[in-house]
């Protein structure tokens, strides 16, 4: 790899005194896009770069196949062709393609210690992980409004068809294609981060015109996203929590037990509120580090390193390692699907349970008082 830096100067014992900084690799074909800011660190630790590396590694392999995986199953079993399971597979393919496009480019540029692919691919690794991380995020907003919609409206809510699922989802892709390409307009610009091994956002250039696409692309990208998902569970656990109760009370009048022949009222309860409580922390931990990141930049709250800029990209890849887990592998059907064409990865020698998926467990639970729910 080429030195584009100052010469190493000897020390007064003869020792090498070096006045690299980490931006000392960098080509000179994108040097303009460097913030000043980067000059005053030195080096990252060699080690830092293998381990980031390896650990993009890991996640891009792991995200591909789980990914993969989902796309397969719910494109080949008939049983999970439904408007609501759309979302899933485009959560999968939007996921799969930021880790085909973004983690082997970052493991590429880890091993050289910084970024070298020249201006146009610094572009484009930024343009496409902006793009699919917007529609992942946006994905799953659509599917936490699909079970509030099925769960909290009930009657009065209008069913998911496949021609609305697939108008959402075109939605989610605009979003997605919208805010990255902005960027490349002159609203904002693409720029190695401080790790100079992957490339985003320019949250360092001090004029508001700069910063106020970060300060929007939040708005719209992260707490719009955030706080829907949070209004559409709460107002599930507390739906589901109303009709269980009522349905105690009804069994209470009748001097039975229960009117479930094999379902516990509190345990559908918990359960419910379990995955609302996994899904809501694992968006949470996955997006969050960026834009404090980011924000720590607009408003200079703190002087970033190197180092901390990576820890954005490293969060935000591994939510496309776990979507596959909550979204696909968690969907009993598809559970089911994934075992009957790949019996190796049985735990057990006992059958799958065929039973209901995340978003159609908690709708059954309405389905005694709304037969159209399910």
């Amino acid at each position: 790899m080429p030195y584009y830096g100052p010469m190493q100067q000897p020390g007064l014992w003869g020792q090498p005194v070096s006045n690299m900084t980490v931006v000392d690799k960098v080509p000179p074909e994108i040097m303009h896009l460097v913030d000043p800011h980067w000059y005053q660190f030195p080096p990252m630790n060699p080690l830092w770069h293998s381990i980031i590396g390896f650990v993009i590694f890991v996640l891009g392999v792991v995200s591909i196949i789980g990914n993969g995986m989902v796309i397969y199953i719910f494109a080949t079993a008939k049983s999970l062709r439904t408007p609501s399971n759309l979302f899933v597979v485009n959560l999968a393919l939007s996921d799969f393609l930021m880790m085909g496009t973004n983690a082997f480019t970052m493991v590429y540029n880890c091993w050289y210690e910084t970024w070298v692919l020249g201006l146009l691919m610094c572009d484009l690794y930024a343009f496409f992980g902006s793009l699919f991380g917007c529609c992942s995020i946006w994905t799953m907003t659509m599917i936490a409004l699909d079970r509030y919609n099925v769960i909290v409206k009930g009657l009065a809510g209008k069913p998911l068809t496949n021609t609305g699922a697939i108008l959402r989802i075109i939605v989610c892709w605009l979003i997605g294609v919208v805010w990255g390409i902005l960027p490349m307009l002159g609203w904002n610009r693409y720029v190695p981060e401080g790790n100079m091994t992957a490339c985003g956002t320019d949250y360092l250039t001090d004029d508001w015109f700069h910063k106020s696409y970060i300060l929007a692309y939040s708005v719209f990208v992260y707490y719009t996203p955030l706080f829907t998902i949070i209004y559409s569970y709460v107002f599930i656990i507390k739906a589901v929590s109303a009709h269980e109760k009522n349905m105690r009370e009804q069994a209470k009048r009748m001097n039975i037990q229960s009117l479930r022949s094999s379902d516990d009222g509190k345990s559908t309860e918990m359960k419910l509120a379990k995955i609302a409580l996994v899904t809501i922390s694992l968006w949470f931990m996955a997006w969050t580090p960026y834009t404090v990141i980011n924000y720590t930049g607009v408003f200079k709250t703190a002087n970033i390193s190197p180092l901390a800029t990576i820890w954005g990209s490293v969060f935000a890849k591994a939510n496309a390692v776990y979507n596959p887990i909550v979204y696909g592998i968690s969907h009993p059907k598809y559970r089911a699907a994934l075992l009957r064409r790949f019996p190796a990865l049985a735990c057990s020698d006992s059958p799958p349970a065929d039973d209901k998926s995340l978003a159609s467990e908690a709708s059954g639970i309405t389905a005694d008082v709304n037969p159209t729910a399910t």
